[in-house]
């Protein structure tokens, strides 16, 4: 039987039957995504092969309903991928048994056919890391490569990305490119060619949003375990909340943007987000890495505080409990590492709700000690967002003022009443 990738076919194999889409595989092994949204992999050799439907490319979807992009025509739309390596972008090593990042751009596209249908690609290999692997100076590369690309002409720009880190990587392009076009961010959790791979439909639905009207940084990821639609989270306000799960994303003090029904192909937008076109480029990529995320616990000694201002550290993020809080101990400590130019940044263990240092005393003196509340802000993002801070300018005012100040959809202007 003759067939190949994008065909629908149906095997029969030692009594079992499989029915779904060729996908990308080994040689020796059929590889088939089905209805579920599971892959299984099966060695034809005495299989029982029926060819049910050819290989139909889809017609170009209309983009989303809520604006199209600038298309000069019947062309489409132009969106750069720009790989970075992760999960998305990665495969077995049948050497080792692991998961190896070794696909590139290119390699994405060859993968899946449908994205032709969406846009006009270019791809492009930025890193091949794991997202571990990330560093603050590789954000910085990014973000000038991302605006090289929109300078260039590109209506859209995909990052693809590893899903460990890439809330990280994601916030801190939000905060150093203001941008007229969409940059959606997107990973996978299980490889191309492991089962019940996520890697394709993302990908679809982030295309979808890269020539849609969203100009802003924002993640796209499976919105629930089944094949139906992805999330559309804002770049500042995503953390991923699962180890393994396809929906492990979700929007914290905040809802998603959207979402992209991945049958129907089409975007539904709830959010207020920046329209295309609205704002022109700008890039601010300037960084001070230097920072450290400090999580306070029962009994925790102020030397780690201590340990920071004498290393040369430049600023400071406290995860503290509940309303911000810590020890009275830790209150002289603030108060130098404040004295010494150190900005310090208060935020909530909580993954829910907003930072309060004025209903208590701890609070109160934290205050006096000269911290700066960090609101309603994730404090991987504040982290970030400190570093950014630092690199705009070494003023600790303009300093405090920048980390204050809603800059990229990072701080509510209230909070929401949800479920934790």
């Amino acid at each position: 039987m003759e067939f190949e990738e994008g065909d629908r076919i149906k095997v029969k194999k030692d009594g079992v039957e499989y029915e779904g889409i060729v996908m990308p595989g080994t040689t020796q092994h059929i590889v088939l995504k089905m209805k579920s949204g599971y892959n299984a992999g099966i060695d034809p050799e005495n299989a029982e092969i029926t060819l049910l439907e050819k290989k139909v490319l889809k017609e170009a979807p209309s983009p989303v309903t809520v604006g199209k992009p600038p298309v000069a025509g019947p062309a489409l739309p132009k969106v750069s991928i720009l790989s970075t390596g992760g999960t998305i972008a990665s495969k077995i090593d049948y050497r080792t048994g692991a998961v190896t990042a070794s696909f590139s751009a290119d390699d994405i596209l060859r993968a899946m056919p449908e994205l032709r249908t969406i846009a006009d690609f270019s791809g492009k290999a930025i890193y091949n890391i794991l997202s571990e692997n990330m560093r603050a100076e590789y954000w910085q590369e990014l973000a000038r490569e991302i605006a090289r690309e929109i300078e260039k002409g590109a209506d859209g720009v995909i990052v693809a990305h590893g899903t460990d880190t890439m809330m990280y990587t994601a916030a801190a392009i939000a905060f150093m490119i203001e941008t007229p076009v969409p940059i959606v961010f997107v990973g996978s959790q299980r490889s191309a060619d492991r089962p019940s791979s996520d890697n394709a439909m993302n990908a679809i639905c982030a295309a979808l949003v890269a020539v849609s009207d969203i100009a802003e940084v924002t993640v796209v990821m499976h919105s629930e375990e089944s094949d139906s639609s992805c999330a559309i989270h804002r770049g500042t306000k995503v953390r991923k909340m699962h180890t393994s799960r396809r929906d492990a994303f979700r929007s914290i003090n905040g809802e998603p943007i959207g979402y992209v029904d991945y049958k129907a192909m089409q975007l539904t937008i709830s959010g207020d987000h920046v329209k295309r076109g609205a704002q022109g480029l700008k890039l601010k990529e300037a960084i001070d890495p230097k920072c450290a995320l400090v999580k306070f616990t029962p009994g925790a000694s102020p030397d780690i505080l201590s340990y920071y201002v004498d290393t040369g550290y430049h600023g400071i993020v406290i995860e503290g409990t509940g309303l911000g809080h810590v020890s009275t101990e830790w209150i002289l400590q603030i108060e130098r590492a404040v004295g010494s130019g150190m900005p310090v940044v208060i935020t909530s263990q909580c993954l829910h709700g907003r930072v309060c240092d004025r209903v208590y005393d701890t609070g109160r003196d934290m205050l006096r000690a000269g911290a700066i509340e960090g609101e309603d802000m994730l404090s991987e993002v504040a982290l970030v967002k400190l570093m950014w801070a630092l690199g705009q300018s070494d003023d600790p005012d303009v300093i405090a003022d920048i980390m204050k100040k809603n800059t990229a959809g990072e701080i509510s202007g209230r909070s929401i009443v949800e479920s934790c």
